[in-house]
């Protein structure tokens, strides 16, 4: 698939900081950024989360391997990417141990509070919105008709390569006609969401509900999310006092 938008829309513009629940960059000018699409991720960012994923990675990787490849990446376990290696056979049934663990997620789905309303004030302003994940695409169908939240384009674990890569975002760009720096990421990830749209050139937002993140953590993958919040019903004031929307 062809990404018409390169890494040369990487914005210059310097990003604002507070502190409190609400954590940003160093604030070098009062000049508002234009923002014209916001891209979320799904699991434990648009939805509450549920899929207990030290348990699945457990279940795919055996307990020993999975102590192992957490030592070496105490960021988090890519496990997508780890079984890519494996033989057609293994891949088959850590794909279909993947699958039932996010099917119980499927079953007890809920929308993230505050998700709702941040898609409403999104709206008013014109602000496009699109979602990328690494479930598959059958959730995200249950996602929209479940609870009548329409994100395009949407993105599965069927488009390749997925985050953190970042052509997934650089897609929905694409798709937009609006250049990465114009365009925010959301997600609670710091490798996958926050990878992706650092590497794509768009502005970040880390949902970090439980403190799960601090200093060590962006020094170490290098990665510095623009802005960091506790919930999404504090993303409408990053947007509103940083940004300006236009579609």
């Amino acid at each position: 698939m062809t990404f018409l938008l390169s890494r040369a829309f990487v914005s210059l513009t310097l990003r604002p900081s507070s502190s409190s629940s609400i954590s940003m960059a160093n604030l070098t000018t009062n000049a508002k950024s234009r923002l014209r699409g916001v891209v979320f991720d799904m699991d434990g960012t648009l939805t509450v989360p549920v899929i207990d994923f030290a348990a699945m990675y457990r279940s795919v990787l055996g307990e020993d391997e999975y102590k192992r490849i957490k030592e070496e990446s105490p960021t988090g376990i890519d496990i997508l990417h780890h079984i890519e290696s494996w033989s057609a056979d293994k891949q088959q049934k850590a794909y279909e141990t993947i699958a039932d663990y996010e099917k119980q997620g499927i079953d007890k789905l809920q929308i993230m509070p505050g998700a709702a309303e941040l898609c409403g004030f999104l709206d008013s302003k014109k602000i496009k919105r699109g979602l990328i994940t690494r479930n598959v695409k059958k959730a995200i169908d249950i996602f929209h008709q479940r609870f009548e939240v329409i994100f395009t384009p949407a993105l599965g674990r069927e488009f390749r390569p997925y985050k953190p890569n970042p052509d997934p975002l650089l897609h929905i760009c694409s798709t937009w006609d609006i250049p990465p720096n114009e365009v925010m990421m959301v997600g609670d990830s710091l490798k996958d969401d926050i990878a992706c749209g650092k590497g794509a050139g768009a502005f970040t937002c880390l949902l970090d509900e439980t403190g799960r993140y601090g200093a060590d953590d962006f020094s170490v993958t290098g990665l510095h999310p623009d802005f960091t919040v506790d919930s999404l019903s504090k993303i409408q004031n990053i947007l509103e006092t940083n940004f300006d929307p236009s579609p």
